[in-house]
């Protein structure tokens, strides 16, 4: 059987572990590379390409990175290219019914949460702020309405309390790319026929800002500790303590009576119990403004705090 010919569309290190998995495919053939340009990045904002740009020149594959993909010079050139599916993973740009129906075998798309469960633009956090104890990643057919397409396979994970947003989004990149290697192999060949999702069961995980990273201490500790795992992978969390803002890395929640929202119930060698709305929240690693991380005995050595004192 001939390979199968592929346009990539993909742009961050969750996209590069699929990119290397369909390079590395004898079944696929890769014909062009579509990833969001390059960006300011670093200290010193320099241009930078994606990681998926850099991956795919390092392999010599054909590589654009237009503003608007949608525009039709854009397309014109990846109609070019002749690819019988589009393989897209964490791209960044709305795609045009145009784009969708240069493609024999269609369009289709990784993504990070088990849908209809977090559709959207950020599943992974979402999922794991709202405390939810099975994650995993979805293979779709892409359609116009955001994330609704029928679903060709899915890859489950067990979600432990102290899991990260981070260590969750390695894990599915992982999968992802194993769902490329299976199911999307099948499915082409005509093995496999897509399920269609249950609508009424949609749940959206909305762009995270920046303004919901501020943790208040009336709110659940569960919540609290759920929110500190989800945005590690960013913006972070902090809470104001003697007018700046202390960055919190670390935390475990732990269900036991609260003394009151802010209110220290106990220091260790290695953590600070503070009270919530509902339970307390014991923290392990933080950052004051301009300093680097730290374990919180660190922190306690520059900071002369006693159990019943306000966390302000």
């Amino acid at each position: 059987m001939s390979k199968v010919r592929v346009c990539f569309l993909g742009t961050p290190d969750f996209a590069v572990t699929s990119l290397k998995k369909l390079i590395e495919d004898e079944h696929f053939e890769i014909v062009g590379v579509v990833t969001q340009p390059d960006r300011p990045a670093g200290r010193k904002m320099l241009l930078t390409p994606s990681p998926v740009k850099t991956l795919a020149q390092a392999h010599g594959l054909r590589v654009i990175s237009p503003e608007k993909i949608n525009q039709d010079l854009i397309l014109q050139e990846i109609e070019k290219w002749g690819a019988e599916v589009a393989v897209v993973v964490a791209f960044g740009q709305i795609l045009s019914q145009k784009f969708l129906d240069m493609f024999p075998l269609g369009a289709v798309n990784v993504h990070g949460s088990l849908l209809p469960l977090w559709r959207g633009a950020a599943p992974i956090q979402r999922s794991i702020q709202a405390g939810d104890t099975v994650s995993g990643v979805a293979l779709q057919k892409i359609v116009r309405e955001l994330d609704a397409g029928d679903i060709i396979g899915v890859r489950k994970v067990e979600m432990t309390p102290d899991l990260t947003a981070k260590e969750l989004y390695e894990t599915l990149a992982q999968l992802g790319a194993d769902l490329l290697s299976v199911e999307l192999m099948d499915y082409v060949r005509g093995n496999l026929a897509p399920v269609p999702q249950d609508h009424s069961k949609a749940t959206f995980a909305k762009k995270i800002d920046k303004s919901e990273a501020e943790l208040k201490w009336t709110e659940p500790g569960r919540d609290l500790n759920n929110k500190v795992r989800a945005f590690n992978m960013g913006p972070g969390t902090w809470v104001p303590f003697q007018g700046k803002k202390l960055k919190i890395h670390r935390t475990r929640f732990q269900d036991q009576k609260s003394a009151g929202p802010g209110v220290i119930q106990k220091i260790t060698d290695g953590s600070l119990f503070v009270g919530t709305g509902s339970g307390v929240l014991e923290i392990f690693e933080v950052q004051p403004e301009s300093r680097n991380r730290m374990p919180v005995k660190d922190f306690l050595k520059a900071h002369q705090l006693k159990e019943g004192d306000q966390f302000v």
